[in-house]
């Protein structure tokens, strides 16, 4: 794709992301029906929800090009991770501000220290180090493979988050819609229709971010080697 091509993608995708993400919020507050035993408070499952798959799976792709980049060496894959990681550190923030939300009204606090919360807690943690690690390598190429080491094993954090409901004694409620045995969860035709807008609208979003800090990547990555060139600096303020 050619330069202009990738900035109409983002703009297209960022656009359409906004577009659908307000759409969402009136299915949220205007359209879908109060839940009978939660009451108002549970609206903000339709933003929790798809806010924490969508950053399962900017995790799941840093994972992967994570490894493929620690067996290929490919600078490409680097910065897929690193945009993954990125926007997948957004999501995840989104998920961790808006269950406590929840969590004031049904246990009476913002906060408990159960298993899924403290584990998706970890899981930013384990993200902020990818960064971390990144920025401060006195070598780069070593920080990034670094990197992508935390990014390989983060990772298994993700499949720890979900089965805690049921593996361990958490007060989170059990999955909503996939439960451990895969099943779907029953749910009233418009609340599956917010949730599924809430799905497209965040996952528009997260591409337009994940396209956008891929080609910002790019774009540093090319500099770095302009200046590290030898007269690198002096070529490029001539």
């Amino acid at each position: 794709m050619s330069e202009k091509q990738i900035r109409l993608a983002i703009g297209v995708l960022g656009a359409l992301g906004v577009a659908t993400v307000i759409v969402l919020h009136w299915m949220v507050f205007f359209w879908v029906p109060t839940e009978a035993t939660m009451g108002i408070v549970q609206r903000i499952f339709y933003i929790h929800v798809p806010a924490w798959w969508i950053a399962f799976l900017g995790f799941g792709i840093v994972a992967l090009c994570s490894a493929a980049y620690l067996w290929l060496g490919d600078e490409r894959l680097d910065r897929a991770a690193m945009a993954g990681a990125e926007a997948g550190m957004i999501f995840t923030t989104i998920g961790l501000l808006t269950g406590p939300l929840w969590g004031r009204v049904a246990w009476g606090t913002w906060w408990e220290w159960e298993p899924r919360l403290t584990l998706a807690l970890i899981l930013w943690f384990i993200y902020l180090g990818y960064f971390i690690v990144r920025r401060t390598a006195v070598n780069p190429e070593q920080g990034k493979r670094f990197a992508a080491v935390v990014g390989v094993i983060g990772v298994l954090d993700i499949p720890l988050i979900h089965v805690s409901v049921t593996w361990l004694r958490s007060l989170h409620p059990e999955a909503v819609i996939l439960n451990p045995d895969g099943l779907a969860m029953d749910l009233d035709a418009s609340m599956g229709a917010t949730i599924s807008v809430g799905l497209l609208a965040f996952s528009l979003v997260f591409a337009s971010l994940f396209l956008a800090g891929y080609t910002v990547a790019g774009y540093e990555h090319e500099l770095n080697l302009r200046d590290a060139a030898p007269g690198g600096i002096q070529r490029a303020e001539a």
